[in-house]
C-alpha cells in the first residue's frame, strides 16, 4: 500500500516503520503523505513508530523538500503540518521506538509521540537552526514540556546533537534499551496499554492534551508563516548548501 513505509499489525498494536534506509529514512513529500495517511487510518489500539536500518529518521530530504538550497522552495500555507496534525489529534496512543539518529523533523516525529523509548544508538538533534529555519510545532510546543525551557532552548538554539544517555537524563525519553531488544521492549509497553479499556485510554490521552498542550492550529500557522519568511533568507540557502557541500556554513544574518 505504501512506498516509503511499512505497516504491520501485532494484535491490537500497529507498527509503522519508515522504510528508506538508503537515505536514513529522510522524509520526502511522498513520505509525509503516507505517514499522515497511516496515522489517520490506524485502527489498532496503540501505534508504534520506528525506522528501518541504522537510523530512526534523518529529517527532511534536503534535495527535495528544501530544493537543495536553490531558493525554489514553495512558500508554505499558514497551517499545521498535516503529518503533525494527524499525530497530535489521533486518539490512539503513539510510541516512538527510536532505533538510531532522530534529527530535524525526525526529532519532531519522536516528540509528537506520547512515549519515546530509545536504543543506546539513538541520537537527537533539532537541526533546523543549522539550516536557517525554526523547528516545527514539536520542538516549539512539546520539547519544553518534556525537558524544561532551559534544556529546550539549548537544543533549539545550538542545534547540537545529544546521545541517548543525555536524552534520558533530561527526560526526553522514558528509557534506553539495547538496540536488539528495542522493538520487543516497545511492543511490551504498547501491549500493556492495549490491554486496558481503549475508551478510557483515549479519554486519558485527551485529558493530557487539554491540560498541557497549546493551541496547535495557531502554533502551526505561526510556524508555517515564519518558515515562509526564513526559506527566503540567504542564511537558509547557505545552511543547505554548506550541508550538501560538506563544509562549515558562513552565515550573514540576511
Amino acid at each position: 500500500m505504501y512506498q516509503d513505509l511499512r505497516y504491520e499489525v501485532h494484535g491490537h498494536v500497529g507498527v509503522l516503520t519508515l522504510d528508506r534506509p538508503e537515505v536514513h529514512n529522510a522524509l520526502r513529500r511522498q513520505t509525509y503523505t503516507e505517514l499522515t495517511d497511516a496515522v489517520q487510518r490506524c485502527a489498532q489500539r496503540v501505534l508504534v513508530i520506528t525506522g528501518a536500518g541504522p537510523s530512526f529518521c534523518s529529517g527532511d530530504d534536503v534535495r527535495e523538500v528544501m530544493a537543495g538550497g536553490d531558493g525554489a522552495v514553495t512558500r508554505p500555507a499558514p497551517r499545521l503540518t498535516p503529518a503533525a496534525e494527524a499525530l497530535l489529534h489521533t486518539k490512539v496512543p503513539v510510541l516512538a521506538a527510536v532505533n538510531g539518529p532522530a534529527v530535524g523533523w525526525g526529532m519532531e516525529l519522536a516528540l509528537l509521540a506520547d512515549i519515546r523509548i530509545a536504543s543506546e544508538r539513538a541520537r537527537f538533534a533539532e537541526l533546523f537552526v543549522k539550516r536557517g529555519l525554526c523547528s516545527d510545532v514539536g520542538g516549539i510546543g512539546r520539547l519544553a514540556q518534556l525537558v524544561g525551557r532551559e534544556h529546550a532552548a539549548e537544543l533549539l538554539f545550538t542545534g547540537d546533537p545529544i546521545d541517548s544517555a543525555r536524552a534520558a537524563e533530561i527526560g526526553l525519553v522514558s528509557r534506553v534499551v539495547p538496540k536488539d531488544s528495542l522493538l520487543d521492549r516497545a511492543l511490551e509497553v504498547a501491549e500493556r496499554i492495549a490491554a486496558n479499556p481503549p475508551l478510557a485510554v483515549a479519554e486519558l490521552k485527551d485529558g493530557l492534551r487539554r491540560a498541557l498542550d497549546p493551541d496547535w492550529t495557531k502554533l502551526g500557522e505561526w510556524v508555517s508563516t515564519t518558515l515562509g519568511t526564513l526559506f527566503t533568507t540567504d542564511d537558509h540557502r547557505e545552511g543547505v548548501r554548506a550541508f550538501l557541500d560538506k563544509r562549515e556554513p558562513r552565515y550573514s544574518g540576511t
